[in-house]
């Protein structure tokens, strides 16, 4: 598998993803600085890693949906290549309009960084076929504005279509219908709160991360 990290001034978890990403599928990465304007040809899945790009400043994400390379990573998707936006990942890509909704301040007004438990909602995706037959599936969170939001005929039209990807066990954060994660439209963009890139390993924890990386593998 050839993937792609883009990288934003405040990414943390860019290097994080791409090690989870090679141990888990035997891939390749390149990691692509945000101010590039063109990524390379023939990649299977592109990673907005977490973090906090360009401090968070504005709101989270809204600076980094205007990096030049959001421009290619859009067009990539349009093609059908797989995007997957992780923590401050799945807030860029809210805020760059390839996700509906937004991710809003946790409820109790607290970061959050802890495993937390989480239902495989549709395992027939692109992102979490490698899942099989398990329904649940341990990952870790570490937010401070990780409560997703939407209108309630946007959340009616994502349960409907089967785009909400992962659901929480027990609510986090305040997430609207307890979403974890969620699809566009497509299929092929990923918006995943918890972070698959720190549960690829039974040594960390859970592996049940690193079925996702493995998903997109087998779907490309």
């Amino acid at each position: 598998m050839k993937a792609a990290v883009v990288v934003f001034p405040g990414s943390n978890c860019d290097r994080d993803c791409k090690v989870a990403i090679e141990r888990s599928t035997g891939g390749s990465v390149r990691m692509i600085w945000h101010q590039e304007t063109a990524i390379p040809d023939g990649l299977d899945l592109i990673v907005l890693p977490g973090g906090f790009a360009h401090g968070d400043y504005l709101r989270c994400g809204a600076m980094a949906s205007l990096s030049p390379v959001m421009a290619a990573v859009r067009a990539a998707a349009g093609r059908g290549v797989a995007v997957a936006g992780i923590c401050n990942g799945f807030q860029i890509l809210c805020e760059a309009g390839m996700l509906p909704g937004a991710l809003l301040r946790n409820v109790a007004l607290k970061y959050v960084c802890k495993p937390v438990a989480l239902d495989v909602v549709n395992s027939q995706t692109r992102f979490t076929v490698a899942f099989g037959d398990r329904r649940h599936a341990t990952m870790p969170v570490g937010n401070g504005e990780g409560a997703y939001f939407a209108e309630e005929d946007t959340l009616d039209r994502l349960e409907g279509d089967g785009r909400v990807a992962f659901r929480y066990r027990q609510n986090p954060n305040g997430s609207a219908r307890d979403i974890a994660g969620i699809l566009s439209e497509e299929g092929n963009v990923l918006g995943i709160m918890p972070h698959p890139d720190r549960a690829f390993e039974a040594d960390l924890g859970s592996s049940d991360g690193g079925l996702i990386f493995q998903s997109v593998m087998a779907s490309a």
